[in-house]
């Protein structure tokens, strides 16, 4: 055996190999997991021997407590108090009386099927009470449920997480030490619990009016100010009271989370992008750790103890956590199905394997074998057939009927009370928060936050989405939102809103992305919201009739057509109506005899603008007040 490359090296290419993992497996969209953990293996002892995480010492157990922390931290910031409300007995059945069956039957599956001693089997048993955000987040990107089961799915596997660490640290202090007390173990667990919780919430309250507090941190700093406040909760916590610091940084991150979205919203993108990186680190230092003989050994008692646990045990958790819940049948066997576990377990997993062979206690290699082979099966065939099993049960959201509008000012306002008033639900997306609050003055629900992140993305259900309208005064913002909606969510009908003067090139670049230009042509949308808002504007009803000696348009150059030459740009067509059906005009519109328009005029070149659409064929119908 070749000798292993310096200590700093192999770090790197955890980094760099499970950073590329993670890429190929978006991709893929298959569950990043299952490559991590091949590339561990790949790359450790067992493989090309270039990682060999027992080298680092007890650096490696520092740098999975730490990552853990942050991991945890920033799953808690997308955790919304108001979503957890309405299925709160469900979430906390699943964090408790769950917990304590997974926690039973796991140990009697271990004891009974793999003969462990009881020490060996309580062991695993509390090990395999977490399931994991880091599968949960990427299976509900990927597979589109109803709202209620995705809430109930993110919630418990981010708030189990720190209650299945510490309930599992207190049995490995009881199994170690047999002079401790059952009594005063359970003791040590629920002051763990109040202690970690009563701290993370003062502290994440703490934490978020000081990053409201702009004028005591620097513009740049908040991010940094909030990492390096989250480690020092939990080595902190760590040091008054061992394994208090997980749940912690988890109750902070649901507090920052929520004090103050436009705050948190700003921690989210530098948060997720460092957990993805941590991620991938530990998944392939942990999986080079496992030997593969150790997994081989299990056999087929391994696969059935882990059969036990998929379809005997998860299924009495979530039937006896969700009974009298509003879970249909359906919600409920979904459940029952997926539980893929994740970073936590196998962070524990090789902390129990290490803490069990310096007190010279056999088994470790084993246990830890187990825990990965568990996280292998529920990935691999409760994470990998979800989608499968979401539509078999008809569990997934429904069809898709929202409009998502870029851009919550007038414009936009005028667009989506005409969506509204043709039946469809409209919701906007802004990163300001003045616009938020008007976008929900007049009734529209609103995602505060940047529409260039996958996390406002996922949080704004593009999933459930007909179309989407790109309409901020910046084309490629625009763009970008429309080709973030199409190859990552499949939207079928994306708009952009071009400005006047950078038509040509922005034209291109939406042909190459299948998208089409919003209205009747480039237009200054900036202009048209400041008109709207001195009631400078006015929306008409136009019928259309051929001009006589004109053929109608063909081969989509109708909106061509009804391009305003007027350089001051006296009207802009919002809408086509077409018997019951209403859509957005669009570069590929076709108006035909009989057709209706909404039609929005300048006020002050309304005689213009009525003079150039009737040129065009378009004759005044009735007129609607401004979109008041």
């Amino acid at each position: 055996m070749h000798e292993p490359l310096s200590t700093g090296l192999p770090f790197a290419l955890a980094l760099g190999a499970g950073v590329l993992a993670q890429v190929v497996a978006r991709h893929l969209r298959m569950p990043s997991i299952v490559l991590l953990l091949g590339v561990g293996v790949l790359l450790g002892p067992d493989g090309l021997d270039w990682i060999r995480p027992r080298e680092l010492g007890s650096g490696l157990l520092d740098i999975v407590g730490l990552a853990v922390a942050v991991i945890l931290f920033e799953g808690s910031l997308n955790l919304e108090l108001s979503r957890l409300r309405r299925q709160g007995r469900a979430i906390q059945l699943l964090i408790t009386v769950g917990a304590l069956i997974t926690a039973a039957g796991a140990t009697l599956a271990a004891r009974w099927i793999m003969d462990w001693s009881w020490q060996l089997a309580i062991l695993f048993g509390s090990l395999v009470i977490v399931t994991g955000p880091t599968v949960i987040r990427p299976l509900l990107r990927n597979v589109p449920l109803r709202p209620r089961l995705a809430t109930v799915l993110e919630a418990e596997g981010i708030l189990i997480d720190p209650v299945g660490a510490i309930v599992a640290s207190v049995v490995l202090q009881i199994s170690l030490s047999p002079s401790v007390e059952v009594a005063s173990g359970l003791s040590g667990l629920f002051l763990r619990l109040g202690f970690g919780a009563g701290a993370g919430l003062l502290f994440g309250f703490a934490l978020g009016q000081l990053l409201r507090w702009r004028r005591a941190i620097p513009e740049g700093f908040e991010n940094i100010v909030t990492l390096g406040s989250v480690l020092v909760l939990f080595e902190g916590c760590e040091a008054i009271l061992s394994e208090s610091g997980i749940l912690a940084v988890t109750a902070a991150g649901v507090v920052v989370g929520n004090i103050e979205k436009k705050v948190s919203q700003e921690l989210r993108e530098f948060e997720e992008h460092l957990t993805i990186m941590l991620i991938g680190v530990l998944f392939v230092l942990l999986a080079a750790d496992v030997r593969v003989a150790d997994v081989v050994s299990l056999g087929v008692p391994g696969l059935v103890c882990v059969g036990a646990l998929v379809l005997l045990v998860r299924p009495a958790n979530v039937w006896a956590s969700t009974w009298g819940s509003d879970l249909s049948v359906r919600e409920r066997l979904f459940l029952s199905w997926v539980a893929p576990r994740g970073i936590v377990a196998a962070a524990i997993a090789s902390l129990f394997a290490a803490f069990l062979d310096a007190e010279g206690v056999a088994g470790g290699g084993e246990l830890r074998a187990l825990v990965f082979l568990t996280i292998a099966v529920t990935v691999i065939v409760g994470g990998g057939t979800s989608g499968w099993v979401a539509r078999w049960l008809r569990v997934v959201a429904p069809g898709r009927e929202t409009v998502v509008i870029l851009g919550a000012e007038e414009l936009g306002f005028a667009v989506g009370e005409l969506a509204s008033r043709n039946g469809d639900r409209v919701l906007f997306i802004d990163a300001n928060p003045g616009h938020c609050r008007a976008a929900e003055s007049r009734g529209f629900p609103v995602v505060f936050g940047n529409a260039l992140a996958e996390r406002t993305l996922r949080r704004a259900r593009l999933e459930q989405a007909q179309s989407v309208l790109g309409l901020t005064a910046n084309d490629e913002v625009n763009l970008l939102f429309a080709r973030e909606a199409r190859d990552d969510f499949g939207v079928p009908e994306t708009y952009v809103a071009i400005n006047r003067g950078v038509a040509a090139l922005e034209t291109r670049m939406l042909e190459k992305q299948d998208s089409r230009v919003a209205f009747d042509g480039p237009k200054d949308v900036e202009r048209w919201n400041v008109r709207f808002r001195h009631g400078i504007a006015r929306i008409e009803t136009y019928c259309f009739s051929a001009p006589e000696g004109v053929e109608e348009p063909e081969n989509g150059d109708g909106a061509e057509g009804q391009r305003s030459n007027s350089s001051l740009d006296p009207f802009i067509v919002l809408s086509l109506t077409r018997g019951d059906q209403v859509e957005l005009f669009h570069s590929e519109s076709e108006p035909r005899d009989g057709d209706r328009a909404s039609v929005a005029i300048h006020l002050p070149e309304a005689d213009q603008a009525r003079e150039a659409l009737l040129a065009l064929g378009w004759r005044p119908e009735a007129e609607l007040p401004a979109g008041d």
